[in-house]
């Protein structure tokens, strides 16, 4: 087996003392004990440490485990509240969403900026991050759990179209690991200019009483904490001019019969996004939020059956579902000099629902 294993540290950190090496030698063990693969296959022990914050991450294809010291062990679906496979893989996704349209045209909006996109592996945020890149973004940083094989083909897509980008994997319900995503930023790219936030769970639930405590925690703390996370760890290094997007939904305005402590923290971004601006605005640092409706993303295969999913979309009065390439530029539009007088407020693409008129359908 030792021959198979392979142990890498991060660039540019310091190396680790011996006595360290050798405990993280134990963990690996241990991890591999509790991981399915065979034996066989080839593996890497990859090393991320700091001296407030250290992660062990074991890899091997296709499964994924990762553990962060004081932080319990998760591996395959026990790292998630639900049961299905969050937030879902866009390989796996038919029909693939549309991540930009061919006649896109960009115009320099972004020219020389550096952003950090969470949840920018697949969906709205790859969207996003391969418009950033037209738009002649510098540098992006691209945050996601686990779904190591779409952000490869998101930061495929950021560099055909000449932006350089970087993969971070990792929960950004941890302080910490948002930390060290701002401070790989900083390293690679000199500056930050744009955080977008959204990376997203839900779980299908059809009473209150099936929300577990695990689920409701595991929630908040990826929906809302993980924003509050990033938002101070850019905030000392964002300066005039800079934004912070976050990305809430339709669920906050209009509620949704099966996704209660989904719309519940997409409600607490609202407010999160509104007060945030207030704080920022005498530093000149412009805080909104983007509420997209019915969106074909791989978050919506991995959440709802398939009898839901085949019409997914309808209840809205275009009666069909978005795309992410109609979302993005959204995104674009508030992180570049056309959003300058733009703060504290959502932008709505959700297919004409109106959020302040009447109460929204069940299950819409």
């Amino acid at each position: 087996m030792a021959s198979d294993v392979e142990v890498k540290e991060c660039a540019g950190r310091t190396a680790l003392p011996s006595d360290v090496r050798l405990a993280l030698n134990i963990c690996f063990l241990l991890l591999f004990l509790n991981t399915k693969a065979p034996p066989t296959e080839s593996m890497s022990l990859i090393l991320a440490h700091s001296p407030s914050n250290l992660h062990l991450r074991l890899t091997h294809p296709p499964q994924q485990a990762m553990a962060t010291f004081g932080s319990p062990v998760t591996t395959g679906h026990q790292r998630k509240a639900g049961d299905e496979r969050q937030p879902g893989l866009v390989y796996a996704v038919d029909p693939k969403p549309e991540v930009i349209r061919s006649n896109y045209e960009g115009s320099n909006k972004l020219a020389g900026h550096v952003a950090i996109i969470t949840g920018a592996d697949s969906g709205i945020e790859r969207a996003v991050a391969v418009h950033y890149a037209r738009e002649g973004a510098k540098g992006l940083t691209i945050s996601h759990l686990d779904e190591h094989k779409d952000a490869e083909e998101t930061k495929r897509l950021v560099e055909e179209e000449g932006c350089q980008a970087i993969l971070m994997a990792g929960d950004v319900g941890d302080d910490a690991h948002c930390k060290d995503i701002v401070e790989l930023t900083l390293k690679t790219f000199g500056r930050l200019d744009c955080l977008v936030n959204k990376a997203a769970e839900q779980h299908m639930c059809n009473s209150i009483l099936e929300i577990t405590k695990e689920q409701l925690e595991r929630t908040f703390r990826t929906n809302i904490f993980g924003y509050f996370y990033m938002a101070k760890a850019a905030l000392p290094h964002l300066g005039e001019g800079s934004s912070i997007i976050n990305t809430t939904s339709v669920t906050a305005y209009k509620g949704n019969l099966t996704l209660l402590d989904y719309s519940s923290t997409k409600g607490a971004i609202v407010s999160f996004t509104r007060s945030l601006s207030l704080q920022l605005a005498d530093e000149k640092i412009r805080v909104n939020g983007v509420a997209p409706g019915p969106i074909w993303t791989p978050l919506i295969p991995a959440t709802f059956p398939e009898e839901k999913t085949k019409d997914f979309g309808e209840q809205v009065p275009m009666e069909r579902a978005g795309q992410p390439s109609e979302v993005a530029p959204s995104y674009v539009f508030l992180a570049s000099q056309d959003g300058s007088y733009f703060n504290g407020q959502v932008l709505h693409p959700n297919g004409g629902s109106v959020v302040n008129g009447k109460r929204g359908a069940r299950g819409e």
